[in-house]
């Protein structure tokens, strides 16, 4: 079993994980680390370039942690909200022939 999981269930996508504290963990600091990497960059420091290339890296971390949790959930939304557009225009078909 992988301490990350990369398949999910609608259900249990959509419940709090510890998929989801590692993206909060990691967003947030990745953020300081673009923003304090960038003004250093533009400044020319060497610290920044290295800081902006943490905060890059822990970016696309976070982004491989919880993409496919999103996906999952966007998808099963997707769905519900297809069928309820089907059974609103079914509604207004109704109406229409009355």
């Amino acid at each position: 079993m992988s301490f990350i999981k990369r398949n999910w269930t609608p259900d249990s996508a959509d419940e709090w994980r510890k998929e989801d504290w590692i993206a909060i963990i990691l967003s947030s600091i990745s953020y300081i680390c673009l923003m304090t990497g960038a003004a250093l960059s533009f400044l020319m420091i060497t610290k920044g370039f290295i800081i902006l290339l943490i905060g890059i890296v822990l970016g696309l971390v976070m982004y491989w942690v919880i993409d496919p949790k999103l996906k999952t959930i966007s998808t099963e939304y997707e769905k519900k909200q297809k069928d309820y557009l089907n059974k609103l225009d079914n509604i207004q078909k109704w109406k229409d022939n009355e």
